[in-house]
């Protein structure tokens, strides 16, 4: 099986360069299957600059006019990786990219050895000392937050952010936040003014995502049931090297609900380097407003990992939550909401001149009272999740009020 990468490449000499940046616009897209490939990495060879491809298989790339020279690499899991340099792509209308599978190498290899799925992944835990982060480092970040209630979109936020760590070190409360965020940008549509707003959290969301780093966390139950529930799958490839694949079916103790765990371990350093998640709840109540009461649903999560200067770092955060209202008395079910939130990590800085001060550090409660007056020419040039024009649904529930373009101005 090929992958073939439609790219079509758009240059601006003069625009770009005046911004010191040039824009490369494709689309990844599997030949044989004719789906996008989704949250694929775009990076520059040797630096952390990067963003992904959207859920369309698109993207748009802005690059330091200073890399011009530089190649750009495309990662995706299961495949080999491919480059081309940026200012050769720059000049083409058009460029038909083809990669092979990973499984047609490791066909070529017998690889042989006695781990089980419960020795890589015990390893992968051990060794997250060892293969992330060990010094202060400054993260640029993409993030973007979807409500919706009853099947309906309602409200939008994204925001530029700076998130700075000391290191990966193991915290003693794994519940309690170790990053300091500042906020750069931050832009969101009206909806935030809907009633149903109420109905989810108040507090800081981008925070809580950065708590369901299971890795940075080490938030992985401790029973040995859960080690010994991993089976190794087949080995792929990423970036290159070889890739471990376990998954589990957790019972989460005390009828808490159950977990799908799956694991992409690199089999030389043990480094995680993917994760997928998805966990149910049994139902029990949440909180209450006025006669209703809510209950937890799902969660569905997937977090990635890139290698910089020899460290693992985030790449990506996608997290999907699902909470249902009830009527107290009836236990009727009245409205679904979900909660649908993303966090690019385009740029890392390691051992930074500049750290995030207590006040500049973003505030615990909702980025959506944390706003500032909307920047197109910032948006203009920042490393995103491309949107999707795919996502009508999303674009006309949210547009109700305006273009989206409007609502922020506002």
């Amino acid at each position: 099986m090929r992958l073939y990468l439609f790219l079509v490449f758009i240059f601006l000499s003069p625009v770009s360069k005046a911004q010191q940046t040039l824009t490369l616009s494709g689309k990844l897209i599997d030949a044989e299957t004719e789906e996008p490939i989704i949250f694929a990495s775009i990076g520059i060879d040797g630096k952390s600059v990067g963003t992904v491809s959207n859920t369309l298989g698109e993207f748009d790339f802005h690059v330091p006019y200073v890399y011009k020279d530089y190649d750009m690499v495309i990662r995706m899991l299961g495949f080999n990786n491919i480059s081309a340099k940026i200012s050769d792509l720059a000049f083409q209308d058009t460029l038909i990219l083809r990669l092979n599978k990973s499984s047609k190498v490791l066909e070529e290899v017998v690889i042989q050895d006695s781990l089980s799925g419960a020795d890589i992944v015990s390893a992968a835990i051990l060794y997250i000392d060892k293969n992330y982060a060990n010094e202060p480092f400054m993260m640029n970040g993409f993030y973007r937050d979807l409500k919706k209630v009853g099947g309906k979109y309602f409200s939008l936020l994204e925001a530029a952010v700076k998130i700075y760590d000391e290191d990966y070190t193991e915290p003693k409360n794994k519940n309690r936040l170790r990053e300091r965020v500042a906020l750069m940008e931050v832009r969101k549509s009206l909806g935030y003014s809907n009633r149903f707003t109420r109905y989810f959290d108040e507090y800081n969301l981008l925070e809580d995502l950065l708590l369901h780093n299971n890795v940075r966390y080490r938030q992985f139950p401790e029973e040995e049931i859960f080690y010994s529930s991993f089976r190794r799958g087949k080995t792929t490839v990423y970036n290159g090297k070889r890739v471990h694949v376990t998954s589990c079916n957790f019972a989460v103790p005390e009828n808490q609900g159950a977990m799908l765990i799956k694991l992409y371990v690199d089999a030389e350093s043990y480094a995680i380097v993917r994760m997928e998640y998805k966990r149910t709840y049994n139902q029990e109540i949440l909180r209450k407003k006025g006669d209703l009461v809510s209950k937890y649903i799902s969660e569905v999560k997937t977090i990635d990992f890139n290698e910089y200067l020899g460290k693992m770092y985030l790449n990506l955060i996608t997290l999907e939550s699902q909470v249902n209202w009830y009527d107290e008395e009836t236990n009727e079910l009245k409205f679904e909401t979900e909660l649908q939130q993303e966090l690019l990590i385009n740029n890392i800085e390691v051992n930074p001149d500049d750290r995030i001060g207590r006040t500049e550090k973003m505030r615990r409660y909702g980025l959506q009272y944390q706003d500032q007056r909307y920047n197109r020419e910032f948006w203009n040039n920042y490393n995103v999740i491309k949107d999707t024009p795919l996502d009508n649904e999303i674009v006309a529930d949210l547009e109700e009020l305006g273009t989206l373009e409007e609502q922020f101005e506002y």
